[in-house]
C-alpha cells in the first residue's frame, strides 16, 4: 500500500481543511460511508474505533482506497489500539481526549496524532506532549468559532481542529477564526441516509462542507 510520510499526511489535512468522521452502527454502513466520502473528492476520512469490527473496516478501507484517500483512526483510547490501527493502515491517529500514551505511540511509529483537548491547559499539554494538531472537542457547546478565536489569542501557534457541533453553516466562521481544519461526524455522515441506500446524500454533504471550508478561507 501507499505509505504517506507524516509531513505529507499533515500537509493533506491542512490543505483540504476537512476531516469527515465515520462513526457508524455497522461495518457495512461504515464501508458505504467511506465510499461516499472518497467519491466526493475530499480525500480524507477517519474511521472511529467505535464502529463494529473497526480494525477490519480500517484495513479494508485502507486497501480499497489506497492512493485515493488519507485514512485515519479515531476514538483511539490506548497505545495498543493505536499500534494495531497503524498496522492496519491508519496514517493519522485521533483521540477524543488527552491520552498521553497514544501521543507517544503515534510519535514512535511516525504517524500524525490529533489528540482531543478542550481547555487552554489541556490544549497546551497536548501540544507540549507532541501533538501535531489539537482536536478541540466538543467545540460547539462551549462557544464554537468564538471559542477558537479566544484560544488562539494566547496560543496562536497551536493548530486547532474544532470538532463536535460543527455544521456546514458554521464552518466558514471556524476557518475565519483560525482553525487549521474542521472535523465533522454526524452532520456529514448521515447514517440514516446510508442505511436507506442513499449514499449520494453523504457524497453531497461532503462536497458542501468542502465548499464551506473554501468559503471561510477566502
Amino acid at each position: 500500500m501507499t505509505k504517506w510520510s507524516k509531513e505529507k499526511a499533515l500537509g493533506q489535512i491542512r490543505e483540504v481543511g476537512l476531516i469527515p468522521i465515520v462513526r457508524a452502527p455497522s461495518a457495512e454502513v461504515a464501508m458505504a460511508a467511506a465510499e461516499a466520502i472518497v467519491e466526493s473528492g475530499v480525500g480524507i476520512l477517519e474511521i472511529t474505533m467505535t464502529v463494529p469490527s473497526a480494525l477490519s473496516v480500517l484495513r479494508e478501507v485502507a486497501r480499497r482506497f489506497d492512493g485515493r484517500a488519507l485514512i485515519g483512526a479515531g476514538t483511539v483510547l490506548d497505545a495498543k489500539t493505536c499500534r494495531r490501527a497503524i498496522a492496519r493502515g491508519a496514517e493519522f491517529i485521533v483521540t477524543p481526549a488527552l491520552v498521553l500514551p497514544v501521543i507517544r505511540q503515534a510519535r514512535r511509529l511516525k504517524r500524525a496524532c490529533i489528540p482531543g483537548a478542550l481547555t487552554p491547559t489541556e490544549i497546551l499539554m497536548a501540544w507540549r506532549a507532541g501533538a501535531d494538531l489539537v482536536k478541540v472537542f466538543p467545540c460547539g457547546p462551549v462557544g464554537g468559532p468564538a471559542y477558537i478565536k479566544a484560544i488562539r489569542g494566547p496560543l496562536p501557534d497551536i493548530p486547532l481542529v474544532p470538532t463536535g457541533g460543527v455544521t456546514v453553516e458554521t464552518v466558514p466562521a471556524f476557518m475565519r477564526a483560525g482553525a487549521a481544519a474542521v472535523a465533522v461526524g454526524g452532520e456529514l455522515v448521515d447514517v440514516k441516509a446510508l442505511a436507506a441506500g442513499r449514499v449520494e446524500t453523504v457524497t453531497e454533504n461532503a462536497r458542501k462542507f468542502l465548499e464551506a471550508v473554501r468559503t471561510g478561507r477566502l
